[in-house]
């Protein structure tokens, strides 16, 4: 039930990132729900960046209020197209990637880590997908997250679509629309430097925070106010 008894006139769009589905959501829907917010989940097939793009603006045409759209990890790219939707009001990262016109995952990370900097446990493609490595996805993208759930999570992994990886973004809301960046510290699948330079080309407001990368599992009461903090602002 909404404890705060009033319905908020902003909706929140939820958008996943590779590897894993709408379900990493859960709690944060819960606390904006209670909230007041409409909260919607975006199901990505994270087959092709179209595809996804496609998705996500379906679930914001059915948003019943002006939207916040956040994206996690991989849904960066997503929401960074899709977020020129005009109900779009403001665009949330959470340790996500922020691509430019032209650029791709593959683009943005493709240069090669810095000395002492963790990379992400991918796997050579094979048929044409992406996986993490099963052994290493629960320290690398969840150290901070009970084993039991992210062990699951690595053996229930949902294949990254190359087609996914590899389209170039053609429009990029965060040039027109209010930006907020969730920086996490202790991030070993996205770099925080390369978090700390995507955000700062984005002109984005900026919170860090410690926190693996799979900050919505393992912070969800910080993740809900640094949404709830940026729906305040266009509300």
């Amino acid at each position: 039930m909404n404890i705060a008894g009033i319905s908020k006139k902003v909706s929140v769009v939820l958008v996943h990132g590779a590897f894993v589905d709408g379900s990493g959501w859960q709690a944060v829907h819960a606390i904006l729900s209670d909230q007041g917010y409409e909260v919607l989940v975006v199901q990505n097939p994270t087959l092709t960046l179209e595809g996804d793009v496609a998705a996500t603006e379906r679930v914001i045409g059915q948003a019943r209020h002006p939207v916040v759209l956040v994206g996690h990890s991989y849904g960066g790219a997503v929401v960074t197209q899709a977020g020129d939707h005009p109900k779009v009001t403001a665009v949330v990262y959470l340790a996500a990637f922020v691509p430019d016109v032209g650029e791709s995952i593959a683009s943005l990370t493709a240069h090669p880590a810095e000395p002492g900097e963790a990379t992400a446990p991918v796997m050579p493609p094979q048929d044409g997908f992406l996986m993490v490595d099963p052994e290493r996805f629960p320290q690398a993208f969840g150290a901070d997250v009970a084993l039991e759930q992210t062990r699951f999570m690595a053996a229930s992994q949902v294949p990254w679509g190359l087609g996914a990886v590899t389209a170039e973004i053609t429009r990029t809301a965060w040039k027109t629309k209010p930006t907020h960046y969730l920086l996490a510290l202790d991030d070993l699948m996205i770099p925080p430097r390369a978090q700390r330079q995507m955000a700062s080309r984005a002109g984005a407001r900026v919170v860090e925070i410690a926190s693996s990368h799979a900050v919505m599992l393992s912070r969800p009461h910080e993740v809900a106010t640094f949404i709830e903090n940026a729906a305040k602002l266009v509300a």
